[in-house]
């Protein structure tokens, strides 16, 4: 949700974002870790296949807030029980994600569009065992993962998103304060997901830093595009929270791979996130924490998944 820049006033920001059941539930199974590594690139030239996107997307107009973004990341998932070398038939599969993004954001009259194209590998192309043993030998108590030869076979991953939100549909002041109201809708296609989302957020901090934004998150998420403001007093603040529906037709990570036999289980259909977070800004960083509550994903799941997002943003 960038404010209107110049060229002559252009910034960049350097986003990682973590995401790890241990931060939330304390848990060790499911979505189980996800890092994500964001540029953004703030008054940019855009590209002609940028041009080329805008005009076919109703209402999406480069302007002078419009952004490009550039992501790496990998995202993990497992069953319950990560010692056991046997893959249980009714838990969801081993997975691993590894992915490159490219994005643009911008604002036009009264809402924020954000589109992004993901290309990527599932399977052991994707080193989520290389990497979950590496995290649970070195960084952590957690036990040593046995059944990553169950994974989903090697499968390159290709998706399109996109989302409008209204960044200030109701807003306000309450003292000092500047709160917002911001619902939002998108859509994601691709063999990896496939879904439509609607939600809202809603934001209050100080009204001298009123264009802050939510952290960028690994997808699928709350829109946010890492963007914040330099705070008036060296340092700031602000709280965010929401909620996100997905009406879901395809989940990789659930639904097995695309072009072959694998494990797989039943998901469930709509699935949803309630989310709940506190941001602080020192000059030009900021870092946020994000608890997400996710109901479940697919029949037989014993019950919703708590977990954390720790956000690292800088301005330079």
């Amino acid at each position: 949700m960038p404010p209107r820049v110049t060229h002559t006033q252009q910034d960049n920001i350097l986003t990682m974002d973590v995401e790890n059941d241990l931060f939330g539930g304390g848990t060790d199974n499911n979505y189980t870790s996800g890092v994500r590594l964001s540029y953004m690139d703030m008054g940019s030239h855009i590209p002609l296949a940028g041009r080329w996107l805008a005009d076919i997307l109703p209402g999406f107009g480069i302007n002078d807030t419009t952004s490009l973004t550039y992501s790496l990341g990998q995202n993990l998932y497992t069953p319950d029980d990560i010692q056991t070398r046997l893959q249980n038939p009714d838990d969801r599969p081993w997975a691993a994600f590894l992915y490159g993004s490219m994005g643009m954001i911008t604002t036009t009259d009264n809402h924020t569009d954000e589109v992004e194209l993901t290309l990527g590998v599932v399977g052991p192309a994707a080193f989520g065992e290389q990497t979950q043993k590496f995290i649970h030998r070195h960084l952590s108590d957690s036990p040593m993962p046995k059944g990553w030869s169950n994974q989903l076979d090697n499968e390159p991953g290709i998706m399109v998103g996109w989302q409008r939100e209204f960044p200030r549909f109701l807003a306000g002041d309450i003292g000092p304060l500047f709160w917002t109201i911001s619902p939002h809708v998108g859509a994601t296609l691709g063999n990896i997901y496939t879904y439509a989302n609607t939600g809202f957020s809603i934001r209050l901090g100080p009204s001298s830093e009123a264009w802050q934004d939510e952290p960028m998150r690994v997808r699928p998420s709350m829109p946010g595009s890492g963007f914040f403001e330099y705070p008036e007093n060296h340092w700031s603040w602000y709280l965010f929270a929401g909620i996100d529906g997905r009406a879901v037709a395809r989940n990789i990570f659930l639904d097995g791979n695309t072009f072959g036999d694998s494990y797989s289980v039943n998901k469930k259909t709509l699935v949803g996130d309630a989310n709940a977070g506190v941001a602080f800004t020192y000059g030009k960083t900021r870092v946020s924490y994000t608890a997400v509550y996710r109901s479940r994903e697919f029949d037989t799941q014993d019950e919703p998944q708590i977990f954390g997002a720790i956000n690292l943003g800088y301005r330079f």
